[in-house]
């Protein structure tokens, strides 16, 4: 629902006026902030108004005019009233519950309408969004939005979606050869502590327990991320490095469809599937996911 006719004081009955979000009870956090937006936008034309009449008392009180200083004063003083009257209501009127939104399921649901009007992709994978480059996670207690470990607290949907579509447009920071190298070393682990051929195919969710088996690193490389990153590298077609001449070969089976199947999201939002790798010295000519 539109904001509209928003006048001085009227901020509570705008707020109850707005859209509910997914009926959670909450009004909508982006009518919420267009509503806000106006109301402080009001309260600083006061401010203005305000610092002029002062600026004249100052013009008037250099030069020793003092019925333009007078008037000025007195025209000060009343601006300046109106605007603790606006501040004051605004104060009083803003009692968004940000927290709970968050925590309700309201916030997600618009910022996932949000990203869709703006033609960006986000797609719900346990408690992460997952949105090409980024990996999100909405934190109600902190009231912030985690992108890729990072707190975000422009918690706007719009703002945050633009934020999020200039990100898919600088593209990512990622250091393939690197990933590659610590992939292989990975993969050799498992290779040999599951007594398998030097060039067998391993499950990329048991690479992943290698890369995270010291204490607290799963939950500091989650496999979303993980799954993000083999994408990353996917769409490079670096397959090997100078620290080693195997060559990554990446593996499907049926294994895609069930357990053991990592999934992300690709830049056009579509749903891309990783099961196995192997790392060989001859050909690529491997399957692709």
């Amino acid at each position: 629902m539109t904001v509209t006719q928003i006048s001085p004081g009227d901020l509570g009955t705008a707020r109850s006026d707005v859209a509910v979000g997914g009926g959670d009870g909450f009004p909508a956090f982006e009518a919420t902030c267009v509503a806000t937006e106006r109301e402080v936008d009001a309260a600083l034309r006061s401010a203005n108004a305000t610092v002029r009449e002062l600026k004249r008392a100052l013009a008037a009180a250099r030069t020793g005019q003092v019925r333009d200083l007078r008037k000025a004063l007195s025209a000060a003083r009343t601006a300046a009233a109106g605007l603790a009257d606006e501040t004051r209501t605004l104060d009083d009127g803003f009692d968004f519950d940000e927290q709970a939104h968050l925590a309700s399921g309201g916030y997600l649901k618009e910022l996932l309408a949000e990203a869709e009007a703006q033609g960006i992709a986000i797609v719900e994978d346990d408690d992460r969004l997952l949105c090409y480059p980024s990996l999100l996670r909405v934190l109600p207690g902190d009231a912030a939005i985690e992108i890729d470990k990072a707190r975000e607290r422009r918690l706007r949907p719009s703002v945050l979606v633009a934020a999020l579509k200039r990100a898919q447009e600088r593209g990512p920071r990622f250091k393939a050869e690197t990933f590659l190298d610590s992939l292989r070393a990975a993969y050799e682990l498992a290779v040999a502590s599951g007594g398998k051929r030097a060039d067998a195919v391993v499950r990329l969710v048991d690479i992943w327990a290698v890369l995270t088996m010291l204490p607290g690193q799963r939950a500091q490389y989650s496999k979303q991320e993980f799954a993000r990153d083999l994408y990353l590298l996917d769409q490079t077609g670096i397959t090997t490095t100078a620290r080693s001449p195997r060559t990554l070969l990446w593996s499907a089976s049926t294994g895609t469809k069930g357990s053991g199947t990592l999934v992300t999201v690709s830049r056009n939002g579509q749903q891309q599937r990783y099961w196995g790798v192997s790392f060989t010295t001859g050909a690529p000519d491997g399957a692709r996911p």
